[in-house]
């Protein structure tokens, strides 16, 4: 947490004592309303307000409209490696799950067939879904895939499930490699609309292909992961 180099120690001393608090309550629990809790620490409302607006900036705490201000959740570490959500939730102790907000066929276009390594106009699976983590948003994701690799799969065969299970147990590919990039972005309005958070807020965008044995492309995926949520680690290797 920083603070500004222009705090007065009393504003410093504020700010401890709410981080303190913070760190006593859970994930998503609500702070006391303003008046008790500037009644408690002795210190004007409007004092009091500046400290929360401090630490909302340092994703401590978060606002939700009309409902009040909240412990911010804790962050989901994920090492950089191309692995499955479900998968990476489980590692961390967490239950994947995922909603289908939409899916279809259709031709693909010049940039996807050259992602995908398939001809321009080559039918394709498009599933756009909600990633879970414990029944909280923590993505949303647009899987691409050939549609001939996975014959007859939908939408619905991947609500709460793992598309790469259904590769291998469905179809018998299992995944042998992949590539994935990561960058920091802003949530537009309609992925920010169902992750539940404001438009442009902090978020990672990752990009992956991933081959199955025999070397042929099975995906592209785009996801928007929650910046509030998420966190990325390496590991360093002395060289």
């Amino acid at each position: 947490m920083s603070a500004p180099s222009t705090e007065t120690d009393k504003q410093r001393r504020l700010r401890a004592r709410l981080a303190e608090l913070i760190a006593a309550m859970s994930p998503g629990e609500p702070l006391p309303a303003e008046r008790d809790l500037a009644r408690e620490l002795g210190v004007a409302r409007m004092t009091l307000r500046r400290a929360v607006d401090g630490l909302v900036a340092d994703a401590m705490l978060v606002r939700r409209q009309g409902a009040g201000t909240f412990v911010a959740p804790a962050k989901v570490a994920h090492r950089l490696a191309a692995n499955s959500f479900s998968a990476d939730m489980r590692s961390r102790g967490l239950r994947p799950g995922s909603r289908t907000l939409r899916s279809g066929r259709g031709p693909a276009g010049v940039m996807l067939a050259a992602l995908l390594e398939v001809p321009t106009g080559t039918p394709v699976l498009h599933v756009r879904r909600l990633r879970l983590a414990d029944d909280e948003p923590m993505a949303v994701e647009d899987l691409h895939v050939p549609a001939d690799l996975v014959p007859g799969l939908s939408g619905a065969d991947l609500e709460n499930r793992s598309y790469y299970e259904l590769l291998a147990e469905r179809y018998g590919h299992r995944i042998a490699s992949g590539t994935q990039t990561a960058e920091a972005a802003l949530t537009g309005a309609e992925d920010a609309a169902v992750l539940g958070v404001d438009p442009g807020s902090p978020a990672f965008c990752f990009e992956r292909t991933c081959r199955v044995d025999g070397g042929r492309v099975a995906e592209f995926v785009r996801s928007i992961y929650r910046g509030d949520r998420y966190r990325i680690m390496a590991d360093i290797f002395p060289s």
